[in-house]
This record gives C-alpha cells, sequence and structure tokens, in this order.
C-alpha cells in the first residue's frame, strides 16, 4: 500500500464488513490503511468469512472486538447491531460475495451484516469478488442493477488473474483502491455527494470476430474529468469504453464495448450530472458475422445501421439530470455546438477542434482547449493540460448545475 495517507479520514467511523471469499485476507491490509489516516475502524464478519481470515487478526489491526455472530449475548443484551448500525458513517463491505449480493438486495436479514445494512443509514459500499463466471452471471448483474437502484455505491470489480486460475472481471478492487475511494467519499468539495455519471474513450462496433468499426478516442479527457468530479467530492460513475488507462481513484468504473452496452450501463445510474465525453460511434454493422471474413472480391459492401443516441436519450429522461455532451468539430465549431445543444436539449455543450484545426490538441493528445456553451451563454476556456482542462470545465458545471 502506498505510503502516502489519505487526508480525510480523521476520526470517521467506518463499519467493514467481510464476506466468505479468498479476497477476504486483502481486509486485513485494508484495515490497517484505514487506521493510519486516522479512521475508527469495527469489523463485522460472516461465518464463512471467518475460513478465510481469523477474527483475531483483524481484532488487532482495527483495535475494536470483532463481531460475527448476530446471537451473541453478550452484545445483544443491548441491542448492540442496532448500536453498531447507527454508529457507522460509511459501511464498507469487502470483500462482498454473490451469495452476500443477492442477500443485501433480496432485503435479508439472516446474519449479522445484513441485518446492519438494513438497519443503518449510512452509505453503503460493496466491493464485489468472485469468479468471473459468477460476476457475469444475469442473476448477479441484476442483483447489482437492482442495489444500485436503491443507493449502494459498488466500486469494482477489478479485472485479472483470480484465484481460480481464471482471468476476466470480479477480483476485488486492491485495498489501495478503496482507502483512496473512501478517502474520496469524505472529501469536502463542492460536489460533495452528488452522483455523476461519465462516459470515456471509443466504442467498438463489431463486423466479425477480429473485426470492429471504431474511433482514435483515448479516453484521456474523460478519465480526467473523472478524477476531477471524485477530487470535488462527487460519487463518480466512469462508463469507458476500450481504453488502456488506469481508473482514477474514488472512481466506480465500469467496461464496456459497445454504443448499446454503454447506453445500458448509463440507464443503470444516470446520476445527477450526466457528463459525455465518450465518442460513440453513431453506426454500427446491421449484421456481425460469426465467422471471420474472408478476403475475397476487390470490393465488399457492409450495411450500417444507426446506433442508439445515449447523450439525447438520457437528455429526455423524466427527472433528467443535468446534461453534458461533448462536440468534436472540424468545422463551425460554436455553430454545430449550439445546434446540439438546441437538437438534443442539452445542458450545456463542451465542443473542441479535431483533425487538422486541433493543433495539437483533440485525439490522443494530452492538452485541449474547449468552447463551452449553454442557452444563454458560453465561455471559452484556452487550451491547457486535459488534467487542468478538466477543473475548470466542472467548476463552470458547478455554477450552471447550482443555477439550473
Amino acid at each position: 500500500m502506498s505510503e502516502s495517507l489519505p487526508t480525510n479520514l480523521q476520526g470517521r467511523r467506518i463499519l467493514l464488513g467481510i464476506s466468505g471469499g479468498i479476497a477476504a485476507y486483502k481486509a486485513a491490509e485494508l484495515v490497517r490503511g484505514l487506521r493510519k489516516g486516522g479512521a475508527e475502524v469495527r469489523v463485522v464478519m460472516t461465518e464463512a468469512a471467518i475460513e478465510f481470515v481469523t477474527p483475531m487478526t483483524l481484532q488487532a489491526l482495527s483495535g475494536n472486538p470483532v463481531r460475527v455472530g448476530l446471537f451473541d449475548p453478550a452484545h445483544e443484551a443491548v441491542m448492540g447491531h442496532i448500536e453498531l448500525a447507527r454508529w457507522a458513517e460509511l459501511v464498507v463491505v469487502a470483500p462482498a460475495s454473490a451469495d452476500f449480493l443477492a442477500r443485501l438486495h433480496a432485503g435479508m436479514a439472516n446474519d449479522l451484516l445484513t441485518t446492519l445494512c438494513l438497519a443503518t443509514t449510512a452509505p453503503i459500499v460493496v466491493a464485489p469478488a468472485m469468479n468471473r463466471q459468477m460476476w457475469q452471471a444475469a442473476v448477479t448483474q441484476q442483483n447489482v442493477v437492482g442495489l444500485r437502484g436503491r443507493g449502494v455505491i459498488v466500486w469494482g470489480p477489478a479485472e485479472g488473474e483470480q484465484a481460480c486460475g481464471e482471468v476476466g472481471p470480479g477480483r476485488m478492487v486492491e485495498p489501495a483502491e478503496l482507502l483512496a475511494q473512501c478517502d474520496s467519499h469524505f472529501a469536502d468539495g463542492p460536489l460533495k455527494g452528488v452522483r455523476v455519471t461519465i462516459t470515456a474513450g471509443p466504442t467498438r462496433e463489431a463486423v466479425d470476430p477480429v473485426r470492429f468499426i471504431s474511433n482514435h478516442s483515448s479516453g484521456k479527457m474523460g478519465f480526467a474529468i473523472a478524477e476531477a468530479a471524485a477530487q470535488m467530492g462527487a460519487e463518480v460513475r466512469l462508463v469507458a469504453g476500450p481504453v488502456a488507462l488506469p481508473t482514477p481513484a474514488g472512481v466506480e468504473r465500469i467496461d464496456v464495448e459497445s454504443a448499446e452496452q454503454m447506453l445500458e450501463a448509463v440507464l443503470a445510474d444516470p446520476g445527477e450530472i450526466f457528463i459525455a465525453c465518450a465518442a460513440v460511434a453513431d453506426y454500427r454493422p446491421a449484421e456481425v458475422a460469426d465467422k471471420k471474413v474472408k478476403k475475397s472480391a476487390e470490393e465488399i459492401s457492409l450495411q450500417l445501421v444507426r446506433n442508439p443516441d445515449i447523450l439525447a436519450t438520457v437528455a429526455a429522461l423524466e427527472g433528467a439530470p443535468f446534461t453534458v455532451g461533448f462536440a468534436a468539430e472540424t468545422e463551425n465549431l460554436i455553430e454545430n455546438g449550439r445546434g446540439k445543444l438546441q437538437n438534443k436539449r442539452l445542458d450545456m455543450v463542451a465542443a473542441n477542434w479535431v483533425g487538422a484545426r486541433a493543433a495539437g490538441g483533440g485525439f490522443n493528445s494530452d492538452e485541449n482547449a474547449l468552447q463551452l456553451i449553454w442557452h444563454d451563454g458560453e465561455e471559452a476556456l484556452p487550451r491547457c493540460h486535459k488534467h487542468e482542462l478538466a477543473r475548470r470545465l466542472l467548476e463552470v458545471v458547478v455554477r450552471r448545475f447550482q443555477q439550473r
């Protein structure tokens, strides 16, 4: 774990829940980091969790007794589970197994940890950890969507090698990242407690098993906005197309490939502010070949159909979020940007040059410039590094959002 300590955890009361799974051993490192950051930590384990890590270890690291059973005479004589539920400022379940997610979604209270989650008014965070097939199972995804809809915060999972030897999504987010996310949760800032959903990167629209239609977007601008929003205290969901960028600290990342997948992920929780920075493919092949298309004729034709318009769909929702669209233009920057603002009924457009007019900015560059446009005004943000540009953009978004 990094030696740089978080700055917002001092005196915070965090209840760490540990469910059964091999990733339970990582909870010890998380407890240690939270304590070093100044937080007070109490640990609740499921019966399955103690098969992977001992309560004694976590008691030594947390400095508090570890609770396991719901029917503990020493604690329940004074309704200890209610006291714990009221004590917590934040409940973090890491790892959260598929079984725990299912029971939490069903509203069950058949052990101490699920009972606490029902009884608390504190924000609840789950950090899923399971085999990739279990994570990708339809019922698990339905449970996660349902939990998000009830306000449960989902951090992860990450992708990589798993204990079973398989590779894919399902690894618990590493303790250092969880620590940073806890720190960001308590950060004071103009977006404190505001749910922000951001799209970033390109989409890929499959032609056959080896080819696809895409574009040059690197995702750098969207990732910079996500990082800046988290630093301003927002609860950030980053829906990312296929890019090779690290997840910013304190950000929940959902990886997708196609425009249809991106739309589904966005609609699961479009947030209170939605910033559509992704370069979504406007069209996709009408049919996807199930086998590689072999080179044969001198010419071939590819029939394309329109993809769903993610930005317009979100803007048209009942009770739509404050919606910001990006417009990458090769000509008529302000005119085209304002047209997009009006046609899609957006709150703001961030327009930028691409191609020959970009002068070193735009796609794949570390720098860019933006022309912000809203219904009764506009503001130019001069060229600078995308991290600084993201901060300046969000300062304007915050002002407009608060005036909405």
